[in-house]
Formats: C-alpha cells, sequence, structure tokens
C-alpha cells in the first residue's frame, strides 16, 4: 500500500502548530477531566492538591525551600503559566511579581487570590524589630502570611474549592467534598495546638525568630514573637535593630531562637552568639521541606511548628 503523502506533512504541520502555541503562550486543548493549575509556592500548592485531587495537576512555582519574596520565574516557568487554566496566589503583596509573569506569559486562564474576602493583620508599628505584637513589618501594610492561622488556611481551601468549581462544574461535587474534608482535618490540627500551648503560661511563650512570619500564628496561640527582619525577607535587619532585640533577649531571658528553612542562618547565629543562646532548631515559614521531609504538608508543617516551638520554650 503506498503511504499517504499527506501524514508526514500533517505531522509535521501540528508539531509546528504546538511549538508555536508554546513559546507563544496560546492555551493548549486540556484533557477531559484535567485542570491545569500552577501555584506560586509549596504551601499554596499542597492545599490545591488537597482539594483538586486526581482531577487537577498542580505546578508549583517556588518550590519546597524557596523564598517566594525574592523569586524571579523563569522562561520556563513562564511557559508553564502560559499553559494554564488556574494561576492560585497569596495576594496581599506576597508576591511581587505575579503580576508581572502574568503579563509576560500572556495568561488567558483565571487568577485567583485565594486570600480574598480574609481580613489580614495590619501592622501598628515600624519594621526590623521586635514589639509585643509580633508584628514589626511597615506601618500600615497588610501581613501576607495569614495561612500561618489554620483558622484562616480553612478560608484559603474554601476560595480553591469555589475557584475550581468555576472553571471545572463536573468536578465540583468532588472539589467541594474534598474541601469539607480536609476543613475537618484542619480543625483538628487547630484543636491539637491549643492543647499544646495551653499548659504553657502565656508570658513564657516568647520566640526569636529570622523575619517576622508568624503574627498570624501569634494571634491565635498568644504568642509572642520577636525578629530582626520585617515581614519581607528582602529587607536587611538594620545594625540598631539586632542591637535592641539583643538588649531584649538578654533582659527578658528568652531561650527560644529559630532558624527559618527559607533564611540565611547566620543572621540568628550572630544573635546566638551575641545573647550566647544556642538556636533551638528550624521553623518553616513561607515553605515546605522537600517531599519525605518534617514538614511536606501544610497539615505536618504546623504540628513540626508547633512541637518544636512548645519544646523550646519549655526549655527542652
Amino acid at each position: 500500500m503506498t503511504p499517504d503523502p499527506i501524514r508526514p506533512t500533517a505531522a509535521r504541520a501540528l508539531r509546528a502548530f504546538l511549538l508555536v502555541a508554546v513559546v507563544a503562550g496560546t492555551p493548549l486543548v486540556h484533557a477531559a477531566g484535567e485542570v491545569k493549575a500552577v501555584a506560586t509556592f509549596s504551601i499554596l500548592g499542597d492545599f490545591v492538591r488537597q482539594v483538586g485531587g486526581e482531577r487537577v495537576q498542580v505546578n508549583v512555582l517556588v518550590e519546597a525551600g524557596g523564598d517566594a519574596h525574592v523569586f524571579q520565574p523563569s522562561t520556563a516557568q513562564a511557559r508553564t503559566v502560559s499553559q494554564a487554566q488556574l494561576v492560585f496566589s497569596n495576594g496581599l503583596g506576597y508576591e511581587s511579581w505575579v503580576k508581572r509573569l502574568l503579563q509576560s506569559a500572556s495568561f488567558k486562564g483565571t487568577h485567583v487570590t485565594v486570600t480574598q474576602g480574609l481580613k489580614p493583620l495590619i501592622s501598628q508599628s515600624s519594621g526590623g524589630q521586635g514589639n509585643d505584637h509580633g508584628h514589626g513589618h511597615a506601618h500600615g501594610e497588610a501581613d501576607p502570611h495569614a495561612w500561618q492561622s489554620v483558622k484562616l488556611a480553612q478560608q484559603y481551601v474554601s476560595n480553591i474549592a469555589q475557584a475550581l468549581c468555576k472553571v471545572d462544574a463536573q468536578g465540583c461535587d468532588m472539589y467541594k467534598q474534598n474541601a469539607k474534608n480536609y476543613s475537618a482535618e484542619l480543625t483538628r490540627l487547630d484543636a491539637d495546638i491549643a492543647t499544646a500551648w495551653a499548659a504553657i503560661p502565656v508570658a513564657s511563650r516568647k520566640v526569636i525568630t529570622s523575619h517576622d512570619a508568624f503574627a498570624y500564628y501569634a494571634r491565635d496561640h498568644q504568642v509572642r514573637f520577636l525578629a530582626a527582619q520585617g515581614t519581607s525577607t528582602d529587607a536587611q535587619a538594620s545594625a540598631q535593630g539586632i542591637a535592641r532585640l539583643v538588649r531584649q533577649i538578654k533582659a527578658e531571658q528568652i531561650k527560644a531562637l529559630f532558624v527559618e528553612n527559607i533564611a540565611d542562618a547566620r543572621l540568628i547565629e550572630q544573635i546566638g552568639r551575641e545573647t550566647g543562646v544556642k538556636p533551638s532548631g528550624s521553623l518553616y515559614s513561607d515553605s515546605l521541606s522537600a517531599p519525605g521531609g518534617t514538614a511536606a504538608t501544610y497539615i505536618t508543617m504546623m504540628r513540626h511548628n508547633t512541637q518544636a516551638l512548645t519544646n523550646a520554650v519549655k526549655g527542652r
């Protein structure tokens, strides 16, 4: 049988179309029953996976261990964004690069800000120093780290389910059920965290961290967090702010000193040397651990942090 001379030409034309589509950012046809989603950072990626299940393919831009405050997207990641139906971001100024990325990728899908409807904490103090409220970012700015409150994480989950339902009506019942099940797990998690702190006097709940990422956790559980940096790791800690923090640690005999998994350990090590306080370990603030690690999911991250914090405050 004589080969059809049209087939090789058609195949070449299809390959050419696919190449042009990827380069130009033209959305390709998605497989039936599969939603292509992008999450800006690893914690948010876990939320989307918990709700989306097998119907949603999730790509994470800032992988585990990365710092979304200072992230710079690659050309390959822009192509991934151009092919997505949904892009989930935290908002509240956390990912300053998102708008530029969506524009450069010629993104045609739906951008979902998962903190929509939340009432963020607003700083009443200047940045770079410890204070009584655990804030320490620029006056009047919203603190973006709302996921550190398990109660607010439940609102993230609800917003994600609603967004998925809008682009995939057939999967909506499953998304709602997944969100309901996961929210129940988060309710149990929040109760367990409260129980872990219950035996510790409020006056003893004092912790030093690299940057001010735990104000929501502080509010929920009456923990006083002090940090040399503000809410963004992009800002440098001042020598004056560090000196003030060192004096405060000595005066109040604070023993819980932590490095964050996304931060340069040298700042905390310097504070440790100047105060004589040995760092108590690592906390996960803005990122999960690598798969198989101690904080590979949001729930294990919050449990790890709570155990580390309560043990350090108790002097263990």
